[in-house]
């Protein structure tokens, strides 16, 4: 068991080595479409690359939802994986979001051995669900 300290240190130094492995601008919160990123995800034994939408007034959550659904099959193939859709994503905090991911299994933070195969999984999904993004944001947005 680790203390919070150092599990803090264990997740900067995941991520700081993430950054100087792949150093890159990546698109994340800059997507231009309030309350929708792209994000990195590590919950206990599973790494997520996701679409998040995490707009409070349910009528935009909803519209972007349907959106994305309606481009599953083109999400799909760029991702070269089936996308989990999950309109009542409950975050570690309570806070529910709708969230559109794919993930590896276990894998562990604090498991230093399952770094590489973790950012390989990280850069290789994002850099697609970014390209993804980039083809079809007008059409979400509109």
């Amino acid at each position: 068991m680790y203390s919070r300290e150092e599990a803090k240190a264990i997740r900067q130094q995941f991520w700081t080595m993430f950054g100087k492995r792949y150093d890159r601008k990546w698109i994340l919160y800059n997507t231009k479409i309030k309350d929708l990123v792209l994000k990195f995800s590590f919950e206990d034994r599973r790494a997520m690359v996701s679409i998040d939408l995490e707009h409070a007034d349910s009528f935009f959550k909803d519209y972007y939802y349907d959106k994305l659904i309606s481009l599953r099959s083109i999400l799909n193939d760029e991702m070269d994986d089936e996308m989990v859709y999950d309109f009542n994503y409950q975050l570690a905090s309570g806070k529910k979001i709708a969230r559109i991911y794919t993930y590896i299994e276990n894998v562990k933070i604090q498991k230093q051995s399952d770094w590489p195969a973790v950012y390989e999984f990280y850069y290789d999904k994002m850099d697609r669900l970014e390209q993804f993004f980039n083809d079809y944001k007008d059409f979400i947005e509109d």
